[in-house]
């Protein structure tokens, strides 16, 4: 079966990006990805609103996907659909449309989780990047997502961590919010963060059992700092603004990086692979580079299009779950809390 090439198309709308990707075997020839920037006045996925442009864009973004890939949709062998977790609306609007067209062009139906997606995306066939040998630990870290998990083939992966509240992308966008700055935060505290003292305001770490995560208390903590020295000083944010971020970045990755290492003990695992939309990070990368030199780990970052939710990540899937013969129903339903 796999000395043919096999065409795949990847459909992504598990939040507020609308994504379609077509792969030949583990090769991207397209990923398309249409954004949705109305969420940006709200400071947040407003998910009516984002269902609403899943649908004004779904069919575009598909169409464009088949041309950029130079082939027609009768040459595919099958659909790989994002079925959660994720937005219920979103999701809904992604699994109609592939059932639609896979129905009507008679080929397999492949549904995706998201999250093993994200891990997965490491074994998209891209020169000068390296694909993570079995086993690995992952760590997906984004806007509704942290967790640490333990991959041993494709398709089996437990979850040996996670976060008992908020995702850590959630307390960049919060903190960012309590500083003034855009919605998405994550990048614009990044941007600063360099050009800031890192311990200029210790932020203390959350006390948590084993390999979990809590970031609800570090948002607390940063709401209170920056109350307090507003009233004593109404300039403190503009006068300090980089060293806040600076202090914010050192203490989220700090929290992170103590989790990987706990883990990589416990487990003896070495080879170490991030995903999701946060592992943009500029800090977050170098952290992990560090940790090659200090705990003998084999570091594995996925291209930079690939980290955030795009349809690429669920088409390998789909191609690896092709080649395994393993097909949803018809019937499949969205799940907004699937589970790895």
């Amino acid at each position: 079966m796999s000395s043919q090439n096999i065409y795949i198309l990847g459909i992504e709308s598990s939040c507020d990006d609308t994504s379609a990707a077509v792969l030949c075997n583990n090769v991207v020839l397209s990923n398309v990805v249409a954004s949705q920037k109305i969420h940006e006045e709200f400071g947040g996925v407003v998910p009516e609103l984002a269902s609403r442009a899943h649908q004004q864009n779904i069919v575009p973004v598909v169409d464009r996907a088949l041309k950029q890939a130079n082939i027609s949709k009768e040459q595919l062998h099958a659909i790989a659909f994002t079925r959660g977790p994720g937005l219920m609306g979103s999701l809904l609007v992604g699994t109609s449309f592939a059932k639609s067209l896979a129905y009507g062009l008679t080929i397999p139906l492949i549904d995706v989780n998201h999250m093993q997606a994200h891990i997965l995306a490491h074994f998209i066939k891209e020169d000068g990047f390296q694909h993570p040998p079995f086993p690995f630990l992952a760590m997906t870290i984004s806007g509704g997502h942290t967790q640490i998990v333990k991959v041993d083939n494709y398709f089996k992966m437990d979850v040996i961590g996670e976060t008992i509240d908020d995702a850590v992308g959630e307390a960049y966008d919060k903190s960012g919010k309590i500083l003034g700055l855009g919605y998405p935060a994550g990048p614009e505290i990044d941007k600063r963060a360099q050009l800031g003292n890192p311990k200029a305001y210790p932020f203390t770490k959350p006390r948590v059992e084993g390999l979990n995560f809590s970031f609800s208390g570090f948002k607390t903590a940063v709401l209170y700092f920056i109350q307090r020295e507003v009233k004593n000083n109404p300039n403190f944010i503009e006068e300090n603004l980089n060293d806040i971020c600076a202090s914010i970045q050192y203490t989220i990755i700090g929290i992170l990086i103590d989790k990987l290492k706990l883990a990589s003990k416990q487990t003896g695992i070495k080879h170490i692979a991030i995903g999701g939309g946060v592992s943009a990070n500029s800090g977050i990368r170098r952290a992990l580079k560090a940790g090659e030199q200090k705990f003998g780990w084999t570091t594995y970052v996925p291209k930079f299009e690939f980290t955030t939710d795009n349809a690429g990540m669920i088409a390998i899937v789909g191609y690896l779950k092709y080649l395994e013969g393993d097909f949803a129903a018809h019937d499949v339903m969205a799940s907004a809390r699937l589970k790895i």
